[in-house]
């Protein structure tokens, strides 16, 4: 009998942690997955000592919380949830995790940029890192599903890999595509590269019985940057998802979960 599907949720027991971990809710539901919840402990963390004198005390009470959060998520959605709990370096050990129990994808909270907390910085290490996909979670209201999908895209090689990603997504959550490319008004040596790779992948999207709109946006240099271009492009849409790859991108990725 063939390994169930794993999602890996990284949690610590913050508002944002729980709010990614009923968002695996649809995505476990769809790959007929099991969710493994992960809670590492830093070693040396001022803050928990506060709370609890000796770390046998806090690994108690962390594995029964824990537990507890595990069967109460069995109970409410019917999907078999199990735990892991490892000590160290928060990103390196759940990225270990998910190389073991060869996860389909992770699914994370994130705070932004604040270094400060465990799914700050955290989550755009294991973005980088991670051997399987990664979604994270910014803000505190979302959709059960997924209705748009913004695929920005440049020239770069990986370009192939990120469409399918995205039409497999499309397909999931019967969702809508965007796709973009954002271009300098004085780089118009490469406008027909793009717009001939925008037509094709639109084609290719559509073929898959999949709805997709796109855009060929040209912005002055020095007015806004691609970052800025591409999130203001996502705002008007109401995009809810972003699709980037980490070999490429380099200044997306940094600001979209970093």
């Amino acid at each position: 009998m063939p390994n169930k599907n794993k999602i890996l949720v990284p949690i610590d027991f913050s508002e944002q942690s729980l709010i990614a971990l009923k968002q695996s809710y649809n995505l476990a539901k769809i790959y007929d997955a099991e969710i493994v919840l992960i809670y590492v402990f830093e070693e040396f963390n001022p803050v928990m000592k506060m709370f609890f004198t000796e770390t046998k005390g806090l690994k108690e009470a962390v594995t029964s919380n824990l537990k507890t959060l595990a069967e109460d998520t069995t109970n409410e959605t019917g999907i078999a949830v199990s735990t892991h709990i490892s000590k160290g370096s928060v990103y390196a050990k759940i990225v270990k995790a998910a190389k073991k129990i060869n996860a389909k994808m992770i699914v994370m909270g994130t705070q932004g940029g604040n270094r400060n907390k465990f799914i700050g910085s955290n989550a755009l290490r294991v973005v980088k890192t991670a051997p399987c996909p990664v979604i994270t979670i910014k803000g505190k209201t979302h959709k059960k599903g997924c209705n748009r999908i913004l695929l920005p895209l440049d020239l770069t090689k990986a370009t192939a890999d990120k469409v399918k990603i995205c039409i497999k997504l499309a397909k999931l959550f019967n969702a809508e595509i965007y796709v973009v490319s954002i271009i300098l008004k004085d780089k118009n040596e490469i406008y027909s590269k793009l717009e001939q790779q925008i037509n094709e992948v639109k084609q290719k999207i559509e073929s898959e019985n999949i709805n997709c709109k796109s855009e060929l946006i040209h912005i002055e240099k020095g007015h806004a940057t691609l970052v800025e271009a591409v999130l203001t492009y996502a705002q008007k849409i109401e995009s809810d998802l972003i699709v980037i790859m980490t070999q490429q991108e380099n200044d997306l990725k940094e600001l979209f979960i970093g």
